[in-house]
């Protein structure tokens, strides 16, 4: 599992203005940055990114998932720490 098949699947799911993805060896870092997050809780949140993701975690492609999924405003916020 690559950085670049989890991005690819994440936006073709999900209408993101960004997704970035780092790791390596089945532990990755997301963040997804768009308008459809504006009234998730946190949960829902993370379960939007892991739906496109489940197979590769149910076959442990992938067994650690950090996730930031923010809203533009809140991205514009926070990219400075990130």
């Amino acid at each position: 599992m690559n950085t670049e098949i989890i991005k690819e699947k994440l936006e073709q799911a999900l209408e993101l203005d960004e997704c970035i993805v780092k790791g390596e060896n089945g532990t990755f870092q997301v963040i997804a940055v768009g308008s459809i997050f504006a009234d998730m809780s946190r949960v829902k949140k993370q379960q939007a990114i892991y739906g496109p993701l489940t197979e590769e975690i149910a076959s442990n492609a992938i067994h650690a998932l950090s996730i930031k999924a923010l809203t533009p405003d809140e991205w514009q916020k926070q990219k400075h720490f990130i």
